[in-house]
């Protein structure tokens, strides 16, 4: 099926050199009179969140419960003194600067920011650009490094927004270390496609994505580099992302190492919808119609979001289910693609200010106003991508990553989430799968934890309803711009009537005779809508978001990366 993925296993945090320690406000041994201020707003806004001490801690959703696992490698777990779970880091893949053109704020800026806001981890992506390339992936470089020391308690990433040849960006970042900056200045210069000239939807520049994607892959066997990732950043807002380019960004590398491992499933921008005064725009910027680069088989609905999600994502029995149903391991991520914040009292530096001259924009400075035609958000302040990390590290992000451990949510809607499938004596969490005799009973459990604190639009968000999506494994298409997936359908909601701890659900898949998935979602209850594919298949679903008049919190969603049960 290509996933490759074995029996999922917990493991836990350890404080190796290899993982890192803890930060300060994480680790429950440093007591509180030790911390600076910061580290000690950060501890409280976690205990506020039911996510460090006492109640919800210690379960499932963070990973303190044992394993139910039956073979080898859980048993050499517990044989080491592990006890189950993962560290659930949340970060920001997509994060711009005073290093890209219509970027404003320094990297410390949105560190800073990010840290506040609840962030273990971000990565710079100032875009791809002659510029960029010329100076700027080196100028910003000590900037990055500056950061990390500022901040021990965040893991900051250097990337960049690559303009994929004859697609759309991507997130590109490497794990840090001495060829950083080269690698991703030659990546930049060789396989850009604004530095090749490479924007249109032909062949050769389809090939050129590729050949950049394995230039990736042998930096890492070379260890050039120790790691490196691509995640397709707003796939649908243009349709140039088309079916085929995406399986074979998938397939480039194949699984040693892999590369492209997933997309936004929520593109950011997501206060670009708010109403006059502020942008009137449309929630991402996803205000686009058909171009003589986008693939022609997407229909006009897909260059809107829905429920702040991508079309991609949002559509049950959509592009996303069709990567699934072939047994891709294709992920889903949220971020910020923060340039300009929206309420935000700065301006970007004065009129001194040559970007093309210094690869950068002057520092910025305070306007005297409050800016509202701003689209975006600080890292974390709405979107956020929660990874289950097997320590505190830059390489446990990107394994947590790739391997699919990922849930995502706007506005803080829940504060944790755990999903297991368990039968015949294994289990498997998110992006996982669970290998189990053909017949087997198996059992999709639920735990959330849900939020118990104001979010940065201060209110507590409330959790309505549970979606349990579930589609066939059918095996890979013939036609490679395939973007249906017919079998894909709710198969069980859960009304939640709690307001606060957590909540827990069970679905029996019952006896599993072909291999399957499930993914889950949640939603506030506030808006919604019957899917693309009727009532049958969602028949509660996002609503497609109103260009000028979509207010991101009044309309909260999480999303699950899948699970996977393959019975033989």
């Amino acid at each position: 099926m290509g996933h490759g993925h074995g029996h999922d296993h917990p493991h836990h945090h350890h404080h190796g050199a290899e993982a890192g320690a803890l930060p300060p406000a994480l680790d429950a041994s440093v007591p509180d009179s030790e911390l600076t201020p910061e580290q000690h707003s950060r501890r409280s806004m976690l205990r506020r969140a039911g996510l460090l001490g006492a109640g919800i801690a210690g379960s499932s959703v963070l990973g303190g419960a044992t394993a139910a696992a039956a073979d080898d490698r859980g048993s050499e777990d517990r044989r080491n003194g592990r006890r189950g779970g993962f560290l659930w880091l949340a970060g920001d893949h997509h994060i711009h600067t005073q290093y890209s053109s219509d970027g404003k704020y320094r990297v410390i800026d949105q560190v800073k920011q990010g840290a506040r806001h609840g962030m273990d981890w971000l990565v710079i992506t100032d875009h791809g650009s002659e510029t960029h390339a010329r100076i700027g992936v080196e100028k910003v470089n000590p900037d990055i490094r500056h950061a990390r020391e500022e901040f021990p308690g965040a893991l900051v990433f250097q990337g960049l927004e690559w303009n994929i040849p004859a697609a759309e960006h991507g997130t590109v970042f490497v794990h840090p270390g001495r060829n950083e900056v080269s690698v991703l200045k030659e990546f930049e210069t060789s396989y850009d496609g604004s530095m090749r000239n490479a924007g249109d939807s032909t062949p050769a520049n389809e090939a050129l994505a590729i050949s950049g994607l394995r230039f990736l892959a042998e930096q890492v066997r070379r260890r050039k580099v120790k790691d490196a990732l691509m995640l397709a950043n707003h796939p649908a807002r243009r349709g140039v992302d088309s079916p085929h380019e995406i399986r074979g960004w998938r397939d480039a590398t194949g699984s040693h190492p892999q590369i492209a491992v997933g997309m936004e499933g929520a593109p950011g921008h997501q206060a670009a919808g708010l109403p006059a005064p502020g942008s009137g725009r449309a929630r991402g910027f996803y205000d686009n119609n058909p171009g003589a680069n986008s693939f022609a088989g997407y229909p006009l609905e897909s260059y809107r979001t829905w429920g702040g999600f991508d079309w991609m994502t949002a559509t049950v029995g959509g592009l996303w289910d069709s990567l699934l149903a072939e047994g891709r391991p294709w992920w889903i991520t949220a971020n910020s693609d923060s340039h300009q914040v929206y309420a935000d009292t700065s301006k970007r530096g004065g009129p001194d200010s040559d970007f093309t001259a210094n690869g950068r924009h002057t520092d910025p400075v305070y306007s005297g106003g409050t800016d509202l035609t701003q689209g975006d958000y600080w890292p974390g302040q709405y979107s956020r991508t929660h990874v289950g990390a097997d320590g505190f590290s830059y390489a446990a992000v990107m394994d947590g990553l790739r391997a699919g451990r990922v849930w995502v949510d706007h506005g803080g809607l829940i504060s944790g989430l755990g999903a297991r499938v368990k039968g015949g004596g294994r289990w498997a969490t998110l992006g996982g799968a669970l290998h189990v005799a053909r017949g087997t009973e198996a059992e999709l459990s639920i735990e959330i934890a849900l939020a118990n604190s104001p979010n940065w639009a201060q209110f507590v968000p409330r959790l309505a309803r549970v979606d349990v999506v579930q589609g066939e494994v059918t095996g890979q298409v013939a036609d490679r711009d395939t973007f249906t997936a017919p079998t894909a359908k709710v198969v069980r909601s859960f009304e939640v009537n709690g307001s606060a701890g957590a909540v827990r659900f069970t679905y029996r898949l019952g006896r599993v005779d072909g291999p399957l998935y499930v993914r889950l979602r949640g939603t506030d209850g506030k808006r919604s809508a019957v899917g693309a594919g009727g009532v049958s298949v969602d028949p509660a679903g996002p609503a497609l978001d109103v260009v000028g008049a979509a207010d991101p919190w009044n309309d909260l969603w999480f999303y699950s990366n899948p699970i996977w049960v393959l019975p033989s």
